[in-house]
Order: C-alpha cells, then sequence, then structure tokens
C-alpha cells in the first residue's frame, strides 16, 4: 500500500479477499497458529469436560442459565434488541431460508477445521464477537472471553464499551483486536488510535453503523440505562440474585467504581456518571474522510464493522480498508435493517481485495457454514459466548466454542468437505423455492 494510505500496513487486497485454506500460509506465518491450535485440541477432549457443563449441548442452552443467574436489567440488556426486534428476529429466520445441497461419496476422513485470516491460522471458521459491557456478565468477563478465546486458538475482538482498561486485556488476555466507536473528531479519532496501537493491538475494528444509539425500549422496560441509575428495582433484582451481587458486582465493586474505561484515549467517567453520555461525543459526525485519517495514522489490519450496503464495501476498498464486517449489529441498531446474511452475497461482490466478516443469528455450526458458502471469510458470534460466560465463565465460554467447533467439523463431514475453503455457493440453496408446475 502506498505510503500516503496505510503508514506500511496491510494493502486492501494482502490478508486475502478469497476464504485461504490454512495449508496456503507460509512456514513463518503458520508457526504460532499450529501451536496454539495443537494445544487447543489436546487439552479439551470430549470426556474431560467438567460434569457441571455436561449438560450444555448447544449454544442456545447457556441462554436460560444466563437469564437465571443474571438480574433482569443486565440479562435485558445483553438479549435485547432495537424496538419491535423485527431485525434481531429476521438474522435467525435468514437462516431457515437457505438450505444445504449436500456432495456425497466424497473422502473427509482427513477433515479438517482449521481456517486463516489475515496471514494467521485458527483451530476453527468463527470467533467472539465485541460485546459491551461484557464484564457485567460474570466477574472480569472481557478476560474470561478473551482467555477463552486464547486457549482455543480463536480470534476476539475487545468492545471500546469495556469496563476493563484495553492495555490490562492485552496483557493478561492476549487480546489483538480492538473494536472502537469514535465520534467525528480528528484529534480524539488520531489519540485513540495511538493508544490502541501502544497496547499492542493489530487490528482496529471501527463499528460504524452507530451514528446515534438505537431505540432500545426492552432497556426502558427493564430498568437498565447508561449510565447507570441506583434505584429500588435494580436493587430488588440485586437481592434476588446473591451470586451475581456477590460474585460479580461485588467483586467488581471492591476494585474501585467501574469506569468506561475505553471510549477514548484517557480513562472516561464511571459508569454511574451522567457526564458519560456527554463523554461519547458526536459520532453522528463520523464520515469517509475519518476512515481515511485512520488509515493513514494506524499501521496494523484495519476493518469496518457494521457495513450492509454493496457500495459501501467498495468505498470501503477504495479507501485502504482489510476487510468489512457484514452486521446489523445484532438487531440492535435499526429495526427493519436487512439481515446480513441476505446482504453477505452482494457485498462479498463488491468487495475486491478485501476479506468479508460477517455475524448476526449465527448460532449453530450449520450457521457457520452457511455464511461461508454464501461468501464469509470469517464468522463471529456475540450473545451466545457472553451467555456462557455469564452461565460458567471462562470454562463456560470454552465449553461453547468446542460444542460449535464439533457442529462445524461434523456437518462438514456431512457436507461433503474436508477444508474449510471447499465450502461454497454449490452446497446452498434457497430452502423454498417456487413450486414448478407440470409441463
Amino acid at each position: 500500500m502506498d505510503g500516503d494510505v496505510g503508514r506500511g500496513g496491510p494493502g486492501p487486497g494482502e490478508g486475502g479477499a478469497t476464504r485461504h485454506d490454512a495449508s496456503e500460509l507460509t512456514q513463518t506465518d503458520r508457526a504460532p497458529g499450529v501451536a496454539a491450535i495443537a494445544t487447543a485440541e489436546r487439552r479439551r477432549p470430549d470426556a474431560l469436560v467438567p460434569r457441571r457443563l455436561r449438560g450444555y449441548l448447544a449454544l442456545d442452552d447457556f441462554e436460560p442459565a444466563a437469564r437465571r443467574r443474571l438480574p433482569r436489567q443486565i440479562y435485558g440488556y445483553y438479549a435485547g434488541a432495537a424496538e419491535t426486534d423485527q431485525s434481531r428476529d429476521d438474522n435467525r429466520a435468514a437462516f431457515r431460508r437457505v438450505a444445504f445441497v449436500p456432495d456425497t461419496l466424497r473422502d473427509v476422513s482427513r477433515r479438517s477445521t482449521a481456517s486463516a485470516l489475515f496471514g494467521e491460522r485458527y483451530r476453527f471458521p468463527f470467533g467472539i464477537s465485541p460485546m459491551g459491557l461484557s464484564g457485567l456478565a460474570c466477574f472480569e468477563g472481557d478476560l474470561a472471553l478473551a482467555r477463552a478465546a486464547r486457549a482455543e486458538a480463536i480470534p476476539m475482538a475487545m468492545s471500546a464499551t469495556s469496563i476493563m482498561p484495553l492495555e490490562r486485556l492485552a496483557a493478561d488476555g492476549g487480546a489483538r483486536w480492538f473494536q472502537a466507536y469514535l465520534p467525528g473528531e480528528p484529534a480524539r479519532i488520531l489519540a485513540m488510535v495511538d493508544r490502541v496501537e501502544r497496547a499492542g493491538f493489530d487490528t482496529f475494528v471501527l463499528t460504524v453503523d452507530v451514528p446515534v444509539p438505537g431505540n432500545r425500549e426492552n432497556n426502558v422496560r427493564t430498568g437498565f440505562s447508561i449510565p447507570l441509575r441506583p434505584s429500588l428495582k435494580l436493587l430488588r433484582d440485586g437481592l434476588t440474585h446473591p451470586r451475581w451481587s456477590l460474585g460479580t458486582f461485588g467483586r467488581t465493586l471492591a476494585g474501585g467504581m467501574p469506569h468506561m474505561e475505553n471510549m477514548d484515549a484517557r480513562r472516561g467517567p464511571p459508569i454511574l456518571s451522567r457526564d458519560l453520555v456527554r463523554a461519547v461525543g458526536n459520532r453522528d459526525g463520523l464520515s469517509w474522510e475519518h476512515v481515511e485519517l485512520i488509515r493513514r495514522r494506524w499501521r496494523g489490519r484495519f476493518v469496518l464493522k457494521g457495513v450492509l450496503a454493496p457500495g459501501d464495501a467498495r468505498e470501503a476498498a477504495a479507501r485502504g480498508v482489510d476487510a468489512v464486517w457484514v452486521s446489523n449489529h445484532g438487531g440492535r441498531q435499526l429495526d427493519g435493517a436487512i439481515a446480513p446474511l441476505h446482504a453477505l452475497p452482494a457485498v462479498k461482490a463488491a468487495a475486491g481485495g478485501m476479506a468479508v466478516l460477517f455475524d448476526s443469528g449465527v448460532r449453530r455450526g450449520s450457521d457457520v457454514l452457511k455464511a461461508l458458502a454464501l461468501g464469509a471469510d470469517f464468522v463471529f458470534l456475540g450473545r451466545p459466548f457472553l451467555f456462557a460466560a455469564a452461565a460458567a465463565g471462562e470454562e463456560g465460554v470454552r465449553h461453547a466454542v468446542g460444542l460449535l467447533g464439533a457442529e462445524v467439523e461434523r456437518n462438514m463431514a456431512m457436507l461433503g468437505v474436508s477444508a474449510v475453503a471447499e465450502v461454497g455457493r454449490r452446497h446452498v440453496c434457497d430452502a423454498h423455492p417456487p413450486l414448478v408446475g407440470p409441463g
């Protein structure tokens, strides 16, 4: 890439727009990934799954446990979406509109779920999405997610709305992806980019679909707000969930009042502060000019998250971005926005040399494979891993990764493919095609 675009960072085609089999990597690139994957595979054979986790057979099993263990306000914040929940529900429904067309009589005895992204090899073709206030799911929730991801050799993106400093998550959790919400203010943007670089992150994810906060009426109904407001309802819910109150919130408070640690180059206000909204800045002023500003400053990989329009993918490629992340924020922003799975093929076609990442509505290994077949180079999940953290901490997240990975591996065999890179459009079709009459 030209020096006036990326300060030596990877160009729009360097990192791969097409999904790469892990075998295509050079030995230098592969060595760290191979070691991490081998360690993860040795560490957790199915027979050694702790007894308390054996009742969790799929990702959906974690949500009821999380609902029981979390106060109503916290669970509602995680599970809820915007307005009528149409987009959140459509995200799941989209996967039911896609059916598999498996190949048969293929030798799949040596199949592998290993996948590559940005020249790095991972155990599975999926990772953990950034999720705000993960530290309220379990004690040091962001760290639980990061450590589980590192142990299982998958990527994890930390959220700007974490209550743990990004420097600590990088040092203690091995996090290397940072997701930012930024105002349209160049000085604040550059200061934040520099902070992330100093901490050792190599992938900067800019969320672009939150110019203003979504209308989350569910939060009002459950009594959740940012900043958090002490109330009788919150007190009552805390008393009826003593395990969370003592084991999560109490232990967190023991280290001092939680702050929004990563919204800016300096520590943000406490989560109870009335100054919190003012500190966010004017996100509705963020524009493509600011994307160029970041690209010139940031030397690592640069991703735009929240892209649904093919035109935005083409614009991102022209501005030197390395990947677009197809997402509608899990239905938490614009209610009625197109399901990302439906948007994926057109965005992929417009992406040119960029990688295409995907999230929203993924719950099964079959969903991961459908997204890969429709053009995703890598798939991410949010809520299911957060619910696993609420249910059983880091161990729960690792078990969730193993469950999803086993589904991917099993379905690859039944689909007739031995490598993630082999999954393609021929393997899927419309689940409800129009009937064709006789003649």
